[in-house]
């Protein structure tokens, strides 16, 4: 399987071309940094984890991406506040 044929990947993928576009008039350039990178992750180690050789490598990278899904949404609950 590819990983752009991966539902998983097209709908993080999507999300983080959604947090460039949200959030590209935000002064806060820090924040709005922050936010994109973690956003970037999620679909990036989805995709490296799936080019790499073994189920392990798949595992292990499926763990990071769900990490940086973690991080992009503390991000948003403290941005929201």
């Amino acid at each position: 399987m590819r990983f752009e044929d991966m539902e998983v990947w097209k709908r993080s993928a999507r999300l983080s071309a959604n947090i460039y576009r949200e959030t590209s008039s935000l002064r806060d350039f820090g924040y709005r940094d922050q936010l994109t990178r973690s956003s970037l992750s999620i679909p990036s180690n989805v995709a490296e984890g799936y080019e790499r050789d073994g189920q392990l490598e798949i595992a292990r990278f499926l763990t990071f991406a769900k990490g940086s899904c973690g991080e992009l949404i503390t991000q948003i609950y403290i941005g929201i506040e």
